[in-house]
């Protein structure tokens, strides 16, 4: 199976906002998670985007564990073997391949396969997947479309992780979802404070976002 276990998905819904990002460099990699984590954010997606991806994957999982590690843009088997080798604890796709999806549950790497329509969902449905990405969330419409794609699933208990277009102004509107219990965010690892080293300035910006998200939920 590749289903998140109720522990995994309980963490995720603890912290609420996934930060995303990708590395240029493994030796930014550590220093970076580390940052997000003095500021707040447990949980990551590192996406498979650069040559130093998976490099960077092995180095967090090794030098961080408390880190909830996620990978995203995992295209391929392949990809999916090479995650789960890494130690990463979930992997994520920015769309519906039953062959990614059939390796992962081969292998019991945790997956959120990407989906945008109900028809990608029933898919995924398919294929005994519960917790789904759905993307690209603002460009496809939001909570809105969101809300009424998801109507008719709704007894099955699919879950939903939004990526694309959140930001801290949305993300709330995201979390009050009930079949929501994460948000992914790329706008926290701002690349220039990574260029810089500036891991004081990523760690500012996690905690801004989760006292954003503090306050917003008092509301």
């Amino acid at each position: 199976m590749s289903e998140f276990p109720k522990e995994m998905l309980h963490r995720l819904k603890t912290c609420g906002v996934v930060a995303g990002f990708s590395v240029d460099k493994v030796e930014h990699a550590v220093p970076l998670t580390k940052a997000l984590l003095d500021g707040g954010i447990n949980a990551i997606e590192l996406m498979l985007r650069t040559p130093a991806a998976m490099a960077a994957v092995i180095e967090i999982c090794a030098e961080v564990p408390e880190m909830l590690v996620g990978v995203g843009t995992i295209l391929s088997p392949a990809s999916v073997r090479e995650v789960k080798a890494a130690g990463a604890d979930f992997g994520v796709a920015p769309g519906m391949n039953p062959r990614v999806i059939a390796a992962a549950q081969d292998i019991g790497l945790p997956f959120a396969p990407g989906i945008a329509t109900p028809t990608d969902l029933e898919a995924a449905i398919e294929l005994g997947c519960r917790f789904v990405k759905f993307f690209p969330a603002e460009a496809m419409g939001g909570v809105t479309y969101l809300r009424s794609f998801a109507a008719p699933y709704k007894h099955l208990g699919i879950q939903y992780f939004p990526l694309g277009g959140i930001n801290a102004d949305n993300m709330s509107e995201y979390l009050r979802e009930p079949n929501v219990p994460a948000v992914g965010g790329s706008w926290i690892v701002k690349q220039s404070l990574v260029d810089n080293e500036d891991w004081a300035g990523i760690s500012s910006r996690a905690a801004d976002v989760m006292g954003k998200l503090e306050k917003d939920q008092r509301k």
